[in-house]
């Protein structure tokens, strides 16, 4: 059998990983056709993605597409290889500014060779506008490539600045923070979700809204195409009405279709195959009111749902005991629904980098009136365990050979769980006093939610119940999760940051918030303490989290879920604001520089992504598919070669 988990593409900062579709061969011809067709539609998302991300991410791509294909360019240098590495992190962050730190990349290659290597390509190549020649190509091009101080974040969410004038995100153009917030004060009519924000030549701001027959108007389209085919195909009419009212929605652009499709969707339970498309999570907007593109196709894990189901059932009494203020604790949780699910096919903001789990719909008063749906990805996650192993990273950071053994028992099972809870629960969990604007925390909301969802996990992963329910098999198994997780929010999640770089993303920011105040309010139940390093002279150290009662380390937990779930409930926007820049933002010179040296001893990439399975369909002499053969030995230059011509729609 084929190790395709270790076929090691490294580029960077980067390892590119392969997930298997585990039972895919169980699932019935109808439901292999619906997978398919889904897996069109999520793919013709990626275009969208790129441009959201940045206004010449799509110039930027084909341009340099066509050098790196180009034979007649010379690809024995160190400028062609420079260039191949640039391209690959283009591709893995849907443009040209770090998928996780925002920061733009910096090329590695000269500008002169990429002048040159534009005018060796065949012009009919390039992405030339109507009477643009190469050079002028290049007079646009080369200040956003090469020039430092040109777009220098992607989400700029340094307390003080201008958020959105300092993005180079492409959600607003020409307007200024103050003028986006005036726009979409106390304003329900308009679509802060899906459509860029632009100021005019005479002045007035006008919403481009992303449809069918509006902006991304090609993409859509393409998307509404594969719908159609998937609703065809559908499980049960729930399932096909669910897809249509994506397709209305998409063909108009109105949330509150949006709103019933998300509704829909959550009620839609019957069938095995699911699915994610639209414009969802607003990480990728510094005021956090704009969905990036994103697309997943899942099947359940029959077997690993067992334990989500476990928890969804037993919703109603996590909230009851939760540690917050009885005010903000839901009196009835409604609707929570939680599977493991084999992911198919990943797309937009969740391609080739993807979260591990998801709750979704995000707006607050459906969660409150309808529940919310929960997914775990178990065949995302089995990678990342199996990557991990033998990889002397614990070894490296972990203080003790006691603390490793806790780990390498409890730890994969625990992560797991903590997963679970954290979507399954967590995000669903609590509710907003009445009166209170969802959006109030601005810039902060998307920290504090992810922090809230954490303390919840955290919270509840060392109760005795967890133990009753048969989901932990003792009660010293928490400690692995309690000891990783610290241990990550303080130290070693650090390797992600540049030198001299503060904390800029959402869920790195909630870690660091989580484990620097326990840390804080801690003293000797939870210290950072140096130790001789194993075979280094005398004198030289290393850093180590040491956890000496950990009770007392679930009581400050307790303490600060109370604290986040009243700043969420009631919208303190000043609370949360000294919360994020106190705990969240900033980093220690001295540790990060030791932390990126340990880290570099093992040669190891700091982040992980996947290569996606193709799916190849098999059809009968009249056209019809009768099978869907997968094939997971496609290279990443390949495939993201192939994506941008088969799915090329905006460019």
């Amino acid at each position: 059998m084929i190790d395709f988990q270790y076929r090691d593409e490294r580029f960077a900062d980067i390892q590119m990983l392969r997930y298997r579709l585990n039972g895919f061969e169980g699932l019935t011809l109808q439901q292999k056709r619906l997978v398919y067709f889904l897996s069109q539609a999520t793919l013709y998302g990626r275009d969208i993605t790129f441009d959201q991300f940045g206004r010449y991410n799509l110039v930027i791509r084909k341009t340099l597409e066509a050098v790196y294909t180009d034979l007649r360019i010379d690809h024995d240098t160190d400028d062609f290889r420079a260039l191949a590495v640039y391209l690959k992190r283009l591709w893995f962050s849907s443009g040209i500014h770090h998928h996780y730190g925002c920061e733009k990349f910096k090329p590695e290659f000269s500008k002169k060779f990429l002048r040159d290597a534009l005018h060796t390509v065949d012009s009919r190549r390039l992405p030339l506008a109507e009477g643009q020649t190469v050079d002028d190509l290049c007079e646009v091009l080369l200040p956003v490539i090469f020039d430092p101080t040109v777009l220098p974040k992607r989400v700029n969410k340094a307390d003080g600045e201008d958020l959105v004038a300092t993005s180079a995100c492409n959600f607003y153009q020409g307007v200024t923070q103050k003028e986006a917030e005036e726009y979409y004060k106390g304003v329900t009519t308009k679509n802060p979700l899906n459509s860029t924000l632009v100021k005019a030549d005479d002045g007035h701001i006008e919403e481009h809204v992303w449809k069918a027959d509006g902006l991304y108007g090609n993409a859509i389209r393409h998307i509404v195409y594969w719908l159609r085919k998937a609703s065809s195909v559908a499980e049960n009419e729930q399932q096909r009405h669910v897809i249509e009212l994506l397709i209305s929605y998409y063909e108009t652009g109105d949330l509150k279709l949006f709103d019933d499709y998300s509704i829909a969707w959550l009620q839609c339970l019957d069938g095995k195959v699911d699915f994610i498309n639209g414009f969802i999570e607003v990480y990728g907007d510094p005021l956090g009111l704009k969905g990036s593109w994103e697309g997943l196709v899942e099947y359940i894990d029959e077997e690993a749902t067992h334990r989500t189901q476990t928890i969804s059932r037993n919703a109603q009494w996590f909230e009851d005991h939760s540690p917050v203020d009885p005010r903000f604790r839901k009196p009835v949780v409604k609707g929570v629904t939680a599977n493991v699910i084999c992911a198919a096919m990943l797309g937009g903001d969740e391609y080739p980098a993807t979260a591990i789990g998801i709750n979704l719909p995000n707006a607050d008063w459906i969660r409150a009136q309808y529940g919310s749906k929960s997914i775990t990805i178990s065949n995302i996650t089995d990678a990342y365990n199996k990557a991990a192993h033998g990889s002397g990273f614990k070894e490296e950071f972990v203080i003790d050979q006691k603390t490793l053994e806790l780990i390498d028992r409890y730890g994969d099972l625990c992560d797991d769980l903590h997963t679970d809870l954290h979507e399954c629960l967590g995000h669903g969990s609590g509710q907003l006093l009445p009166g209170t604007d969802p959006d109030a925390l601005k810039a902060y909301g998307n920290t504090i939610e992810e922090a809230r969802a954490d303390l919840f996990a955290l919270y509840y992963i060392a109760d005795p119940k967890l133990v009753e329910l048969s989901l932990l098999p003792d009660n010293e198994a928490y400690k692995s999760q309690y000891y990783t997780y610290m241990m990550n929010g303080l130290m070693t999640q650090l390797v992600r940051i540049e030198p001299g770089h503060q904390i800029e993303e959402a869920h790195m920011r909630n870690r660091s918030l989580i484990a620097h105040w326990c840390l804080e309010h801690a003293g000797d139940a939870m210290t950072l303490i140096t130790l001789p390093s194993p075979g280094e002279g005398s004198g030289v150290g290393s850093t180590y989290l040491q956890i000496n009662d950990y009770p007392r380390l679930r009581q400050l937990i307790a303490k600060l879920l109370a604290e986040i779930q009243r700043i969420k409930s009631e919208g303190d926007y000043e609370a949360a604001r000294q919360l994020v820049e106190r705990y969240a933002v900033k980093v220690d010179p001295v540790l990060h520089e030791e932390v990126l040296a340990r880290y570099r001893k093992l040669n190891l990439a700091p982040y992980k992504g996947f290569i996606n399975p193709w799916l190849l369909p098999v059809y009968d002499e009249n056209g019809d598919i009768i099978d869907l053969q997968i094939n997971y030995s496609e290279s990443y230059d390949h495939q993201m070669l192939r994506y941008s011509t088969e799915y090329a729609t905006l460019i």
